[in-house]
């Protein structure tokens, strides 16, 4: 848990960084304009910067192989909606945590391309010899600071 927290904490350092590298080049995605690129997608965590074309929507959906995942755009415009609740825009910066199968979808209701991150921390991570997950903390920052389209 500890690792998480660091790497959202890293995250939140890196908004700036990511936000001013060129963003990937635009292409139809799986959702209609929501176009998923894995960062990194391990035994215990997995990381995807999704692009949004202008006012794309990605559909309500759960995730029931995590334990939760946080949300953190990295753009401004992005609409999120959490089960039940009204939809909030999500600041840049900020980090939105969403529970293991709790229904959420978003959109970007600006006229330019939207970005976020998604780390998923999945339900049977692998251990170091202390007991702890082994998420490489290195290697989740540089998956995050990498240029967009790179891998």
């Amino acid at each position: 848990m500890r690792n998480v927290l660091l790497v959202a904490a890293a995250v939140f350092g890196l908004t700036s960084v990511a936000y001013a590298q060129a963003p990937a080049q635009t292409k139809k995605g799986p959702g209609g304009g929501v176009t998923p690129n894995p960062l990194i997608d391990r035994p215990e965590i997995r990381v995807i910067r999704t692009e949004l074309l202008a006012g794309a929507v990605r559909a309500v959906h759960t995730h029931d192989d995590v334990k939760f995942h946080l949300f953190l755009p990295i753009t401004p415009g992005i609409e999120l909606t959490v089960g039940s609740d009204k939809p909030v825009m999500a600041e840049p910066g900020q980090a939105y945590l969403i529970m293991k199968s709790t229904p959420h979808g978003f959109r970007n209701t600006t006229g330019t391309m939207g970005m976020v991150y998604e780390v998923f921390v999945k339900e049977a991570p692998s251990t170091a010899s202390n007991g702890q997950p082994s998420v490489d903390l290195a290697q989740v920052l540089a998956a995050l600071t990498a240029p967009a389209g790179a891998k």
